[in-house]
């Protein structure tokens, strides 16, 4: 894989995360502490993780093929 495209794998990947856990950590908030709150720490912290984690696992899995 070339630099472009695992930018763009690592975008894709981010925002994917960081929405997903954005709606999950204000979903908990809601239901379980009766506040609207969002934790963007978490969010953003699951995202560069993930971001990086499955770029790295995609680009080794299509440079084996």
């Amino acid at each position: 894989m070339n630099v472009k495209k695992l930018v763009i794998e690592f975008v894709t990947v981010f925002t994917v995360a960081l929405v997903v856990t954005a709606i999950v950590t204000f979903l908990w908030n809601i239901i379980g502490h009766g506040a609207s709150t969002i934790d963007w720490e978490t969010s953003f912290r699951f995202a560069i993780v993930f971001g990086i984690i499955l770029t790295w696992a995609k680009s080794r899995e299509t440079k084996e093929k």
